[in-house]
């Protein structure tokens, strides 16, 4: 998968589902300040200062606007290869916002999504310091998504979650389980127009086989609490069966008109 479409996806999880990413990633916001009444997404390339310069893309720039009036612009970048990420990029993505949106307050926060192990840390913090006079510190919250044990979140009723539990850490024989949580969590937390498409997002990202859907298919209608999922399925598929059915016999009378 290339670049332009990962950021696409996880462009279009974070719209769809602000307030949840929020929930899960920083959930002090909330505590300090209430709920969420109104979100926005800002101008997504900030200003560049030379006409000359490439354009600087931001991943993601989400202004939340709380019940007591005080903002939090809330800069998310996702990264699949971390050798691709910059701090002083990021440094540079934040001061925009912060002069842009003086009255709220900017919180970096990286998302790194590659299932593997790092031999060697990103940077984390840049600090100047001469004595005991700052110059300057910045400092990001970091998320690695193979940090997290997928089986530790089955329980956590949140649809963000449930889309990112196969880009977690898990070992080989859970596999289907934890893509099956993926499913049915998903399915029990969203739309039904959402579940459609995020479901799709979970085949991609967990690179599942015909192989492995026919087997959770077998997993998904053998448990109870995943029974309502099995039926719209089943549904789906005769839908989708139809649909071509229809699809071929307008073909064939098409052919016999034009033959």
């Amino acid at each position: 998968m290339t670049k332009q479409s990962h950021d696409h996806n996880f462009k279009n999880l974070f719209i769809d589902f602000p307030k949840e990413t929020l929930e899960w990633f920083f959930p002090q916001a909330q505590q300090n300040w209430g709920d969420v009444r109104k979100v926005e997404f800002v101008r997504q390339e900030p200003k560049k200062r030379k006409l000359s310069k490439p354009s600087l893309a931001l991943d993601m720039p989400i202004l939340f606007f709380f019940e007591n009036q005080q903002l939090l612009l809330w800069l998310v970048e996702f990264q699949e290869d971390k050798a691709k990420f910059s701090i002083y990029e990021l440094l540079r993505y934040t001061t925009d916002l912060m002069e842009a949106h003086p009255h709220a307050l900017v919180i970096p926060i990286v998302l790194f999504t590659d299932r593997t192990k790092w031999r060697k840390d990103v940077l984390r913090k840049l600090e100047t310091r001469l004595n005991d006079r700052l110059f300057l510190h910045f400092e990001y919250m970091f998320f690695k998504l193979f940090d997290f044990n997928a089986r530790d979140y089955y329980n956590i009723n949140n649809p963000v979650v449930k889309i990112l539990l196969p880009k977690m850490n898990y070992k080989k024989e859970e596999r289907i389980e934890v893509i099956r949580q993926a499913y049915s969590g998903l399915f029990q937390l969203a739309s039904r127009m959402l579940f459609d498409k995020y479901v799709d997002f979970i085949d991609v990202y967990a690179e599942v086989s015909e192989e492995e859907q026919e087997n959770l298919y077998h997993e998904i209608i053998q448990h109870k609490e995943t029974a309502m999922l099995a039926q719209y399925i089943r549904d789906k598929g005769m839908q989708q069966g139809m649909q071509q059915g229809m699809l071929l016999e307008a073909q064939d009378m098409l052919i016999e008109v034009l033959t």
